[in-house]
């Protein structure tokens, strides 16, 4: 275990502790509260054929868990997208110096989820979007919401959703999404996939993560599936 992941679990029993001595009675935003917000305005239409989409929303662990449980969606990766494949890796990026986020690759059938609907996903239930640089108990520019649009259809919908979104007031704050170029993907080290469904007793799980499974469970009913999408099963098919 390296210090990034230990300090990560030493903040979730920290938080633990608190709630269970009852000086707090609830938990963070960004551990189980979602909102109900409207559907894009406009959606690109679908396409055959699988597509991918790279977002980052805090720990890539509960992002690519929430898109795992999501019908449609084929394949969710936890890795690294910002900054230079030289410093993609999990000891590096804790810095916070190397332009990376956590970011998760979505594999998914247009036919089945529209990117409308997994932005929809993204920004009620994934992750805190009013917070730029901090989600839950990470801090740092590698936790930040960013969207990476990788052309022009992507960017658009993105921008327009979230001019729609802060027009109907639907957070109290601005949203502080930000939208980049994808310049590349590198998938992060074995141990980070599929994190969430082996390890969900672990307390950083239960206090951050689970709580967006069951809102997605709660909120986006049609779009839940129990069994999630695994990336060994991905990998095991191939």
């Amino acid at each position: 275990m390296d210090r990034t992941q230990f300090r990560r679990i030493a903040l979730a029993l920290t938080a633990a502790g608190v709630l269970a001595l009852g000086w707090f009675t609830a938990p963070s935003r960004a551990s189980e509260e979602a909102f109900i917000i409207p559907p894009p305005a406009a959606d690109i239409a679908p396409i055959e054929g699988l597509k991918t989409f790279v977002l980052a929303g805090g720990c890539f662990w509960g992002v690519q868990g929430v898109y795992q449980h999501t019908k449609g969606v084929t394949n969710a990766v936890s890795g690294y997208a910002g900054g230079k494949a030289s410093t993609a890796n999990y000891e590096a990026i804790g810095r916070g110096t190397t332009g990376h986020a956590e970011a998760v690759q979505i594999t998914y059938d247009p036919k089945q989820v529209t990117l409308g609907r997994l932005l929809q996903i993204y920004f009620s239930v994934v992750h805190d979007p009013t917070q730029l640089n901090r989600q839950g108990p990470d801090t740092g520019t590698q936790y930040r919401s960013t969207i990476f649009t990788s052309d022009s259809a992507e960017r658009k919908l993105v921008q327009d959703y979230i001019a729609q979104l802060n027009g109907a007031k639907v957070y109290k704050k601005s949203i502080a999404t930000t939208l980049e170029p994808l310049q590349g993907f590198y998938a992060a080290e074995d141990y980070h996939q599929d994190y969430l469904t082996l390890h969900p007793n672990q307390p950083y799980i239960v206090f951050n993560d689970l709580p967006k499974i069951e809102n997605l469970k709660k909120i986006f009913a049609e779009n839940y599936r129990e069994k999630p999408a695994l990336v060994r099963a991905a990998k095991a098919s191939n």
